[in-house]
């Protein structure tokens, strides 16, 4: 290559910014007690934290501004059969079986009247649920998304949101992983090709201006 990165990346366009629309969704990917329990082999450590601290602030936001909000969870049937491969190669995944207290929501979050509850078994949050469907049908144009891990579902849900034709939005202190390295390497290319960043800051103001009316 005869040209630096940043030329590169600038002759390509890589990072222009979309038009957000005017009927916005945030969705909460995977905030599952097993990132936040230090005895659980998927301890996410202090960028997960984070990332939950700055969900916890989005979430009434959202709901004030009248705006869906959509959790997505882990359950596997014990034993994970219904897990396959996913479940096969990641063991720690087990921590998502069904009755098992790691795979509860995270303390300070809960799905209230209103919220949306989507359940999965693989990395994105599209993948064989009704996520598409339902997002359809209330009309929604752009994702915001949050979660854990960025390198992971984040990653994942991100590539598929776009790829079902809604303006995706990362979060970036909203989003977390377990390392420094993964975490901005994804928002980095993220960003790039898939989604706008954005603060939570920048988050909720957007909420507030959305023209969200239902039609």
């Amino acid at each position: 290559m005869t040209e630096d990165l940043d030329q590169n990346y600038a002759r390509a366009k890589y990072h222009s910014p979309q038009t957000w629309g005017t009927r916005p969704a945030l969705i909460l990917i995977d905030f599952a007690k097993a990132y936040f329990d230090e005895s659980q082999p998927l301890f996410g450590g202090e960028g997960c934290r984070t990332a939950l601290e700055n969900a916890k602030r989005l979430v009434p936001a959202a709901r004030a501004a009248g705006i869906p909000v959509v959790f997505t969870e882990v359950r596997y049937t014990p034993g994970g059969a219904d897990g396959g491969a996913f479940f096969a190669k990641v063991p720690a995944l087990s921590c998502f079986e069904a009755g098992r207290d790691s795979q509860k929501l995270a303390d300070g979050l809960s799905v209230e009247d209103g919220d949306i509850l989507i359940t999965k078994q693989y990395p994105s949050a599209f993948f064989a649920t009704s996520l598409d469907a339902t997002l359809r049908w209330l009309k929604v144009d752009t994702l915001l998304l949050t979660g854990v891990t960025t390198s992971g579902c984040v990653r994942a849900t991100c590539i598929d949101s776009i790829s079902y034709g809604f303006v995706t939005v990362v979060v970036s202190d909203a989003v977390g992983d377990r390392a420094v390295g993964p975490h901005e390497a994804n928002l980095f290319d993220m960003s790039a090709k898939y989604a706008d960043l954005c603060t939570s800051e920048e988050a909720i103001a957007y909420f507030a201006n959305a023209n969200h009316q239902k039609t």
